[in-house]
């Protein structure tokens, strides 16, 4: 596969289903297509749309180019005419979307895509691996901001996941409220903010963790963060502070009772006169470990590990389904209905757009579907902005417009929402 095309970044079968569609003549026939969650993963309250920006950025390189086409003819996968049609394909169809860093709820309709049957069907697994992944991750960076509530928060996991996995996680985890990343690649990118000191190596080279903290200090200056826990803490945040000064930036702790240690190195620290050096723990932690060292002298906190695997949640189970299609080829024919009724697998069928209601405190209270565009009202939001129109994207946006829009929505939440236990999707979904 050519650098340049994400073509191949696809299941088998949305091309054989695109030669039937051909072959039936039905390929041509106006569609929908919506993606949702029938239910958030176990315990969850809310999930977050995360990915949008990396969807509209592999869509624009979604073509078929010599590489591609030859591949799939070598390969006999489909044939001449399906080719022919895969050379020229170019979506040109409409996406509405959840803004990215919006909350969503069961049944939402996160994204809808108006095309033709087969421009929308080989858009599916593309779609369905961006925001799966995407969403899962800041589903969890969410609730894991929340539990830190002030306290910044570092996403630390590129080495606990997929390389090209670990910057989409550290740009997820950006949107939904973590600090900085350690993924160099995600800052070029996306303008996430980065920043890394040095692991347990960089002590264990030294002749002793005094010259260690030596090397570091003189190259980084005493703003640095320092690893303590490599031998002895206590010894080593004196050390520490005898090479930097009081002036020291922070000290980490990766291992052992996290919340002892802390509650002994701040007050040594304060003694020796390092008020203001900040205390940064890491080692395991996900959003309920870091609830329980709300009452430690924490500064921040490290997160990987159980950030780029979702936190128990590794995808959001969404899916991608017709609901919708004209009832016959001519252009303007009306759209009609079309849902599934699979056994514990349903769908609901139309064209559907979305409200958030707001009480008087302007508190979220309900998700409210629609089978029309309903006027706005006074305490109510529309849900669904344009990504794509006639083809050409339109809503783009930067990882930090991302991140407000998610802090704002979180801010909307009720109480319970906020809730690190066990609970039900919080805001009751309601289809009109």
């Amino acid at each position: 596969m050519s650098e340049d095309s994400s073509a191949l970044l696809t299941d088998h079968y949305e091309l054989t289903m695109l030669q039937g569609a051909l072959h039936s003549g039905a390929a041509a026939r106006r569609s929908v297509f919506e993606m949702f969650a029938r239910r958030l993963p176990e315990g969850r309250r809310y999930g977050v749309v995360a990915g949008t920006g990396r969807f509209l950025e592999l869509l624009e390189r979604f073509r078929f180019g010599s590489e591609e086409l030859d591949f799939l003819s070598d390969h006999q996968i489909v044939d001449e005419r399906t080719l022919e049609w895969l050379s020229k394909f170019r979506f040109s169809g409409n996406i509405w979307g959840y803004g990215e860093g919006e909350v969503y709820f069961p049944g939402s309709p996160i994204m809808v895509v108006e095309s033709t049957f087969a421009e929308a069907v080989v858009l599916e697994t593309l779609a369905l691996s961006v925001f799966n992944h995407d969403s899962a991750i800041a589903s969890a960076a969410s609730r894991m901001a929340v539990a830190a509530g002030d306290r910044p928060l570092i996403e630390m996991g590129s080495r606990r996941t997929h390389e090209r996995a670990a910057v989409s996680a550290a740009r997820a985890a950006y949107v939904a409220g973590f600090t900085t990343s350690s993924n160099l690649e995600a800052e070029r990118s996306y303008g996430v903010p980065t920043g890394g000191t040095a692991a347990h190596s960089f002590t264990l080279l030294h002749d002793s963790e005094y010259h260690a903290f030596k090397a570091q200090v003189e190259s980084l200056g005493a703003g640095t963060t320092l690893l303590v826990d490599t031998y002895d803490v206590e010894r080593a945040v004196r050390h520490a502070v005898e090479l930097a000064g009081t002036g020291l930036g922070a000290v980490r702790i990766d291992s052992g009772d996290l919340s002892a240690h802390a509650t002994r190195v701040r007050k040594q620290l304060d003694e020796l006169g390092a008020k203001d050096t900040r205390i940064v723990v890491t080692g395991d932690l996900d959003e309920h470990s870091i609830q329980a060292l709300a009452v430690a002298p924490v500064d921040g906190y490290g997160v990987g590990t159980s950030l780029v695997t979702g936190s128990g949640a590794p995808t959001m189970s969404l899916v991608y389904k017709l609901v919708a299609r004209a009832r016959n080829l001519e252009s303007d024919a009306p759209l009609e209905p079309v849902a599934k009724r699979s056994v514990g697998k349903p769908s609901r069928g139309g064209r559907k757009w979305a409200l958030r209601r707001l009480d008087e405190q302007g508190t979220a209270v309900a998700e409210e579907i629609y089978p029309y565009e309903p006027q706005a009202e006074v305490s109510t939001r529309p849900m669904l902005r344009p990504l794509v129109f006639q083809g050409e994207p339109v809503g783009r946006e930067s990882v930090h417009e991302a991140r407000e829009r998610h802090r704002a929505a979180v801010a909307e939440l009720p109480e319970q929402a906020l809730r690190m236990s066990r609970g039900e999707a919080t805001i009751t979904t309601v289809f009109h």
